[in-house]
């Protein structure tokens, strides 16, 4: 008891680094990147400060200064010339994602490339596979849309994509692409699901960079509700089961309880710090509110200190040189 026990002796400035509980690195981050087939040179991304469409031909360069940096992960997402109602662009062998990852792994091959599989930016209705008539009205159609999910898995992975992230929550969609990826000789190819992910108001900026606003209704069918921890819990235990290889909780900074959660499963974690995240934390440093660095140091070390292992953040390049 005070005054014996006296806190503030660990917290002199020359000792306290000793005592950090939770350490932040750069092996910790994942890079996301936008990239445009209808474009010749990177265009910013007006709701997302700093952000950029980027054009394929930029790919093998932004790979190598992402590894002069020390990074080590990208996560890729893709805009394609063509949209219709089926993604057939999707998985087309000269896609603009297929194309992307030969430029970078032909230019940096020890680059982890991960890709994100999903169908909403490809399609005419900016849904995540598949729409067809419920009982509801018109909806996202669960087992037509895996067909379509377990062919975008396949096609990055032919591609040379290292790993493959499904971002659809579709029921069942772990199992359909581990088989189609197994069936097809990538047993290796590990699967990051997009595991427990929200509904949540925070996509709208990605909405913009990923050009995958939907024409009618919303993902609320298909994505998780923020009221509900034990159903997000489940289904990331269902994803496990299936064989997913890493697990994700996405957004981050509004879920570190289901971050927590999600950790005891035992499997490595990943948390994705969303556009809207990013927006916020920019547009309040531009108004002079807040440190921008400290704010963004302070809140991924959150996410960590919450459980997850991996972390997808727009802000990764800039992190990368603060921890130099």
């Amino acid at each position: 008891m005070y005054p014996q026990r006296r806190l503030r002796r660990l917290r002199t400035r020359n000792i306290q680094p000793l005592f950090k509980e939770t350490v932040l690195t750069k092996d910790d981050l994942i890079a996301p990147y936008f990239f445009d087939e209808t474009i010749t040179e990177k265009k910013p991304i007006d709701s997302m400060p700093g952000q950029f469409r980027y054009p394929i031909s930029e790919a093998a360069d932004l790979a190598r200064r992402l590894k002069s940096l020390g990074l080590r992960a990208m996560l890729l997402f893709g805009i394609p010339k063509e949209k219709d109602a089926f993604a057939t662009s999707a998985w087309v062998e000269d896609g603009v994602i297929q194309k992307t990852v030969a430029e970078i792994k032909a230019a940096v091959p020890d680059m982890v490339v991960i890709t994100d599989v999903c169908a909403c930016e490809y399609t005419s209705h900016g849904h995540c596979g598949i729409v067809g008539d419920t009982h509801c009205g018109p909806d996202l159609l669960n087992d037509e849309s895996l067909k379509v999910i377990a062919q975008i898995a396949v096609s990055h992975a032919k591609a040379g994509a290292d790993m493959v992230a499904p971002s659809c929550m579709l029921d069942g969609m772990i199992l359909t692409i581990r088989e189609a990826l197994d069936e097809a000789g990538f047993e290796d190819i590990p699967i990051m699901s997009y595991s427990t992910k929200f509904a949540s108001a925070l996509y709208g900026p990605f909405r913009d960079a990923a050009d995958s606003k939907m024409s009618f209704g919303d993902r609320s069918t298909y994505q998780m509700a923020c009221e509900n921890p034990r159903e997000a819990f489940l289904e990331s235990q269902t994803d496990l089961e299936e064989g997913a290889d890493i697990l994700m909780v996405k957004p981050a900074g509004f879920y570190h309880d289901i971050i927590a959660s999600v950790a005891t499963l035992g499997l490595p974690l990943a948390a994705y710090q969303v556009s809207g995240e990013y927006s916020m934390i920019k547009a309040a440093a531009e108004r002079g509110w807040l440190d921008e660095k400290r704010v963004v140091l302070e809140s991924l070390i959150s996410i960590k200190r919450a459980g997850a292992d991996l972390i997808i953040t727009y802000f990764a390049e800039d992190v990368a040189g603060w921890l130099k």
